[in-house]
């Protein structure tokens, strides 16, 4: 069992050489032995069991678990909240199989949408055709040339007796209303 230890430490000189070149001189306090880098036992995940007085209690790298800024605080607290649900961890067949079904949806829902945006357009397209024929329906220079398409175009009656359409109710603003929507209004 020594031989080996001996041997890693050997092995392992080389990078523990490099390792101390990268962290700074503060955070060493001039140590020479290995133990205080390396765990005593070799492959072991706890730390070792002899700490040299100059050390700090964390490592370099630590960050604060517990921040000042409240987003932070808040994120934290909706992550690790009791009722959040935990992420879904799906096996390799179940992945595969949520994301073609996710796709296939997806796929449904553009193929509907577009079908929607092609029978508004097409109708857009008819009623400017309409209105195109409406307005070439007489030649140029005479005194009804492109009158129905006037008449068409009016909005006599549509808001009702001496209405306004429902754009000019408010007055136009960059941000909407203070009140959403006035729950108590009766006609």
């Amino acid at each position: 069992m020594a031989s080996s230890h001996t041997s890693l430490t050997r092995l392992l000189t080389p990078l523990l050489s490099t390792f101390r070149s990268s962290i700074p001189i503060h955070t060493l306090k001039t140590t020479t032995t290995t133990s205080a880098i390396m765990p005593s036992r070799a492959f072991s995940s706890t730390p070792s069991a002899h700490k040299t007085q100059g050390h700090p209690s964390k490592p370099p790298g630590w960050k604060n678990k517990n921040p000042k800024d409240p987003r932070i605080k808040l994120i934290r607290y909706h992550m690790q909240h009791p009722k959040t649900p935990r992420p879904l961890k799906l096996s390799r067949m179940r992945a595969l199989r949520h994301w073609t079904i996710h796709r296939a949806w997806m796929l449904a829902q553009r193929k509907r949408v577009e079908g929607e945006e092609r029978e508004l357009m097409r109708m857009y397209q008819s009623m400017h055709a309409a209105c195109e024929e409406l307005r070439l329906l007489d030649p140029p220079g005479t005194k009804d040339a492109g009158r129905l398409y006037r008449i068409a175009m009016e909005k006599k009656g549509i808001f009702g007796h001496g209405g306004v359409p429902i754009e000019y109710a408010r007055a136009q603003t960059e941000t909407p209303g203070r009140e959403a929507w006035n729950h108590a209004w009766t006609r």
